[in-house]
C-alpha cells in the first residue's frame, strides 16, 4: 500500500524539489540574502524529516566547547508557543519542546532558547555569548552559518530516498556539498570495513567524513535521578515508551541485552495524554512477571514531568536511558581539531577587530 502511495506523491515531490532547487538557487546567487554573524556559529542538521542523531551530536558540542559561554538555539519543534523564548525553571515541552528542554536540564550551565526565525534568535543571544550552536537549521538559508555539520543515519544511506511528501527528504540528497563536515550516525558495532566503506563512498572524496556510534549510558530514575547499571536490564521485562523518529536501534540493544520488550510506540515528538500513559499503567500492573520496569528515552522523558503524569507514574519503576554519541574509526581527535580550530579562528579574528574599532 506504502509502495502505491509513494508513486500517487511523485509527481508533487517533482514539484516540491523543482521549488526547493529555485529557492537554493536564488540564495546561492544572492538575490535572497543569507546574514552572517562575527561570532562563531555552529549548525546541526540533517537532510531527511526524522532523527539522524542531531540532539547527541549538539550534546557532543557542548561538552567538547564546556570552557565557553554557549547558547544553543532550536526551532523548538511540538511547542504551543511562538517567538523567542530563553529557557527557564517554569518551562516545560509544551513550551520549548522536548530537545531543547533536554538540553537545559542536562547542561546548566549553558543557555537555551527557541526562535522559528534563527537569525533574530542569534542577534538577542550575541552580546553575551561567544559561541552559538543551532540545532537542525540546515535548511534555515536566511542564515550563513560559520560551520556545518550534516547527519547521515547509516542505517538509511543505502536505502531508496525520495523527496517530501512521496519520502523523507527535505532537499535533494546532493545538498550535502553546502556542509563543511558530514557525520554518518548510528553506525552498529559489526559495521564492517566494507560495509562502511560503500556508505562512505556515496559522498564526494574532497568532503570530510566521519562516523559515530550511540553509547547507551545507565539508566536513570525519571523522578529521583537513581541511576543504576545497564547490567541490571538484562533478563527483564522492558515495558518501553518510545515517541521518536527510529526507536530500532534502541529495540536491538535491548533485545541483544535479553530483555523481553513490551513495545508502546508513538510518533516522533508525540505529546503523551493522561490515557497513553495509563494504558502503559495498567499494562505493566496486569504483567505477571516480578522483574519488570518501564524505560523511555532521554528525550520522551521531557514529556512525562507534566503534574498529572508525574503523579499517576510516581510508584512504577520508570527509568530513562540516555546516550552519548561516539566518534569512531580513531578519528575523534581530527574531528575535534577542526571545531576547535573553527572557532578559535573565529574568536581571534572577532576579537582583532573589536580591538581596532
Amino acid at each position: 500500500m506504502l509502495k502505491y502511495l509513494r508513486i500517487l506523491l511523485l509527481p508533487l515531490s517533482l514539484i516540491y524539489g523543482l521549488v526547493v532547487y529555485l529557492r537554493n538557487q536564488l540564495y546561492n546567487l544572492g538575490v535572497f540574502r543569507s546574514t552572517k554573524f562575527d561570532l562563531p556559529v555552529i549548525v546541526v542538521g540533517n537532510l531527511v524529516v526524522g532523527g539522524s542523531g542531531k540532539s547527541p551530536a549538539t550534546e557532543y558540542l557542548i561538552n567538547l566547547f564546556r570552557d565557553r559561554k554557549i547558547a544553543v538555539l532550536s526551532r523548538g519543534y511540538g511547542r504551543k508557543t511562538k517567538g523567542f523564548i530563553r529557557a527557564g525553571a517554569a518551562d516545560t515541552a509544551l513550551t520549548i519542546g522536548d530537545e531543547p528542554l533536554q538540553f537545559y536540564h542536562k547542561f546548566p550551565q549553558i543557555t537555551v532558547a527557541v526562535c522559528e526565525d534563527r537569525v533574530k534568535g542569534i542577534r538577542k543571544l550575541q552580546s553575551d555569548h561567544d559561541l552559538i550552536l543551532l540545532d537542525d537549521a540546515f535548511q534555515h538559508r536566511s542564515l550563513k552559518p560559520g560551520f556545518s555539520i550534516l547527519l547521515f543515519d547509516f542505517n538509511q544511506l543505502n536505502k531508496t530516498q525520495f523527496l517530501l511528501p512521496a519520502g523523507n527528504l527535505r532537499e535533494a540528497f546532493s545538498s550535502y556539498r553546502r556542509a563543511d563536515l558530514l557525520m554518518i550516525t548510528k553506525v552498529p558495532s559489526e559495521t564492517t570495513a566494507a560495509e562502511l566503506k560503500r556508505a562512505t563512498d556515496k559522498f564526494d572524496a574532497e568532503h570530510a567524513v566521519f562516523c559515530s556510534s550511540i553509547v547507551y549510558q545507565q539508566p536513570v530514575s525519571l523522578y529521583d535521578s537513581e541511576e543504576f547499571p545497564l547490567s541490571a536490564l538484562k533478563d527483564k521485562t522492558i515495558f518501553l515508551l518510545t515517541g521518536i523518529a527510529n526507536p530500532a536501534p534502541l529495540l536491538t540493544y535491548l533485545k541483544q541485552l535479553g530483555s523481553t520488550i513490551v513495545h508502546h510506540d508513538y510518533s516522533d515528538h508525540y505529546l503523551y495524554k493522561f490515557s497513553d500513559l495509563q494504558r502503559l499503567r495498567d499494562a505493566f500492573h496486569a504483567h505477571s512477571g516480578k522483574e519488570k520496569i518501564i524505560l523511555t528515552t532521554e528525550k520522551d522523558a521531557q514529556r512525562l514531568f507534566d503534574v498529572t503524569i508525574k503523579e499517576l507514574l510516581l510508584n512504577l519503576p520508570v527509568f530513562y536511558l540516555p546516550i552519548r554519541m561516539e566518534v569512531g574509526q580513531g578519528k575523534q581527535s581530527i574531528f575535534d581539531q577542526k571545531l576547535l580550530t573553527y572557532v578559535s579562528d573565529i574568536t581571534r579574528d572577532r576579537h582583532l577587530y573589536q580591538s581596532k574599532n
